[in-house]
């Protein structure tokens, strides 16, 4: 690490194992500035099994802070944004013991550059800008997923999410203002905040995910965990997620009985940790099968029939769907699911608009229709979701290290 300039990296989450939507980003982003940078990583985690994980951060940065977040302990934070005007988001990752630890790290290092995954830990960066260059990776539009949950939801619930909605949509703001850049996951994600925050000063930049190709090729094989005879629609995901959810149980409901009647042999399999007591009960109807955690979901994606992505309430880039092209699988999902992936609906991947669209779809793929999709897949992941390719954005962002941390130009993807 000699000559290495420092960086203060800070997630939500500790970044480490790789193995769900954030934590995908998160770690690939890690890794890929740490061959650049000497990292100071600064993160919390809600799971004690995650305590393994840190010596192996520790091989991977100069220091590492990680802090635990108990049940209680984020019971009481949410309860608290309640009558606070921060967001639950904030408030539930602030800890005065995390703010010190960077103001000892800022006084021990010469640290020129930051970078902030999520919005909810840019209040930590807030009384230095103007120090370092800071990058803020809001990954997606986090406040408006908060509305589709209001719009979704009877009342108390609905203006709880609508004060979330609010409260989030200004941190938001926040972090744009104060940042040098703001990245989120893709371009329709830029696009959509940058509508919203017309007129206000800051960049934005899509930065887009990648996949490990070597880990998620369909060359690899892996022993089958389903009945020989069997047609399996897979579902990847934590089962503990809202969006995820919903979309399990209005696909076991509304759009399998159709296919099972039409393919006896279907199955449907929800791959995925902590499933809900209502994902639980999706196991007593016939034909469904709920997993919980696994250690490993390739076997799942790579001996299934066809893989379902079919959420109603999605932001970003949906990984599952990323991870099933990748393994040559034909991916049915909807809009949103589909939104933001440089997928094209009836080439790369299929889409449908409703639950008679899914039965269409789901159906023709189990009996042997769309044979190309998954070549298509697998080509179009290989093309466009590298992740050294994707990422050299971020060198670029971090280039002019002598120059003032503000407004600079370099030739890269900027969205406003």
């Amino acid at each position: 690490m000699t000559g290495m300039k420092d960086l203060v990296f800070l997630s939500h989450r500790i970044p480490f194992p790789p193995d769900k939507g954030d934590k995908i980003r998160s770690y690939h982003v890690l890794r890929h500035l740490a061959s650049r940078f000497r990292i100071h990583l600064g993160c919390f985690f809600d799971d004690p099994s995650d305590i393994q994980h840190i010596a192996r951060l520790k091989d991977i940065c100069a220091n590492v802070y990680c802090l635990p977040i108990g049940r209680a302990q984020k019971a009481t934070r949410l309860l608290r944004a309640l009558a606070d005007g921060r967001s639950m988001s904030e408030l539930c990752f602030h800890d005065r013991r995390m703010h010190a630890w960077l103001r000892r790290t800022l006084a021990r290092h010469e640290i020129g550059h930051a970078y902030v995954f999520c919005s909810s830990m840019y209040p930590y960066v807030e009384p230095y800008l103007g120090t370092m260059r800071i990058l803020v990776d809001m990954v997606d539009v986090d406040s408006q997923k908060w509305e589709a949950y209001a719009a979704s939801a009877a009342w108390p619930l609905s203006m709880v999410y609508r004060a979330e909605h609010r409260r989030v949509f200004a941190l938001e703001k926040r972090g744009f203002a104060g940042a040098d850049y703001s990245l989120f996951v893709s371009q329709a994600e830029a696009e959509c905040f940058r509508k919203l925050v017309s007129g206000t000063p800051g960049r934005l930049v899509h930065v887009e995910n990648g996949v490990d190709l070597t880990k998620l090729s369909p060359e690899r094989q892996f022993p089958s965990p389903f009945a020989k005879e069997s047609a399996a629609i897979v579902f990847t995901g934590a089962m503990d997620y809202r969006p995820n959810i919903d979309a399990v149980v209005w696909f076991a409901h509304e759009v399998f009985p159709s296919v099972r009647r039409e393919h006896p042999r279907a199955e449907f399999w929800i791959v995925g940790a902590n499933p809900s007591a209502a994902v639980r009960r999706l196991s007593a109807q016939p034909g469904v099968n709920v997993t919980g955690r696994v250690p490993d979901i390739r076997p799942y994606i790579s001996n299934a029939d066809c893989a379902v992505a079919p959420l109603r309430i999605a932001r970003g880039v949906q990984n599952k769907v990323l991870e099933a092209m990748a393994m040559g699988k034909p991916v049915v999902g909807t809009q949103a699911a589909l939104e933001g992936i440089s997928a094209i609906p009836g080439r790369d991947a299929l889409m449908a608009r409703d639950a008679s669209e899914f039965i269409s779809l789901v159906s023709g793929v189990l009996s042997g229709g769309y044979s190309q999709i998954g070549l298509a897949a697998r080509a179009r992941v290989e093309s466009d979701y590298r992740w050294e390719s994707n990422l050299s954005i971020l060198d670029r962002l971090y280039a002019e290290d002598n120059a003032a941390p503000s407004a600079h130009d370099v030739p890269i993807r900027i969205d406003v």
